[in-house]
């Protein structure tokens, strides 16, 4: 099949043609499904291309486009796995409202109808009862994501604090050895491992903050030199946006570490209270600029429901946090 064919029934004959217009078929997909689908093809196309020598990319892709498939199926195919996975991977949330359901004796009574020639009745979804705020509230705690943020708030002041002695570390003596042969190789050896770390905590915000990151890196082309593969690193704003996102960790790790530890802190010690009273057999107190006050008996089961709805409102608050930190996280590592 030559080019004038192929381009007549909309096939690309490159496989930056190819590249392009899968990439404009996922135009509304999230970022990092985009950039897994796109190194899934030319990693694809590269290896067959490579494994049949002697033929141009236009007959390659052509071969391509009835097994591996066109654009547009790739973009479907991807689009369809990527809401499959989602669904499995899914935990039922109880703060929302549950969907509306179908009974399943309407779906028999309209097969049935069906199957006998018969007009089909209507079948009407039976909505779901709505939670109330109180379920919503609680409901926090039911989900696997609450407990995963408050890792994350956790792990964070140790992963933020070597994130941004790597980068610092590393353009310090990137920048301080260029003068020598050694820092040309440091150098880019430095650039190199900060791509490598960006999709490591990319792993560790999906798993733990559930959002959707890349799970396969760029893809590099190797048809390049390996001096123009080189400047492409410099040149990749997603390169310099990562050692920024690197150096906010930081100080967000250690923001994050101290809500969580404050917050849990307090509020375990005040759900404490009622079981310290019966061991002290005496009032509960409270320290108040270094002077211990002491409070009334009845003050123990107070503290104790206040504990509670301190520790709920910190679950409420760690899911917030991740969702916030993993959108900064979609828009500074993921580049398209």
């Amino acid at each position: 099949m030559n080019e004038e064919s192929m381009a007549g029934r909309g096939l690309p004959t490159t496989i930056g043609q190819y590249l392009a217009q899968l990439r404009a078929a996922l135009h509304d997909a999230d970022p990092a499904m985009v950039q897994d689908a796109l190194y899934d093809a030319e990693e694809y196309l590269r290896s067959e291309l490579a494994a049949q020598p002697g033929r141009s990319e236009a007959e390659v892709i052509a071969d391509v486009a009835g097994s591996y498939g066109a654009p547009e199926e790739v973009a479907e195919i991807y689009r369809e796995t990527e809401i499959t996975v989602n669904r499995a991977l899914r935990t039922p949330s109880a703060s929302v409202r549950p969907i509306a359901r179908v009974v399943p004796a309407q779906v028999a009574d309209a097969a049935a109808a069906a199957a006998a020639g018969g007009d089909a009745p209507r079948v009407e979804p039976v909505a779901a009862p709505h939670r109330s705020a109180l379920a919503r509230f609680f409901g926090v705690a039911l989900e696997p994501r609450t407990y995963g943020a408050l890792f994350y708030m956790l792990l964070s002041l140790a992963t933020g604090t070597f994130l941004f002695t790597w980068v610092i570390t590393g353009l310090s003596l990137s920048l301080g050895l260029l003068i020598l042969i050694i820092g040309i190789p440091l150098t880019v050896l430095f650039f190199g491992s900060v791509r490598g770390l960006a999709l490591l905590e990319g792993r560790l915000v999906e798993v733990l903050l559930g959002e959707r990151m890349p799970r396969r890196p760029r893809y590099a082309d190797r048809s390049r030199s390996w001096l123009q593969r080189i400047g492409d690193m410099f040149t990749d704003g997603r390169t310099w946006l990562t050692m920024l996102y690197f150096v906010l960790m930081l100080p967000l790790g250690t923001v994050y570490f101290t809500v969580a530890v404050t917050l849990l802190t307090v509020a375990l010690v005040f759900i404490w209270a009622p079981v310290a009273l019966l061991f002290a057999l005496g009032a509960p107190g409270l320290y108040i600029d270094g002077d211990l006050v002491l409070l009334p008996l009845w003050a123990a089961p107070v503290l104790a429901v206040l504990g509670v709805v301190i520790l709920f409102c910190t679950m409420h608050l760690a899911r917030f946090i991740g969702h916030l930190h993993g959108q900064m996280a979609k828009h500074l590592l993921v580049r398209l």
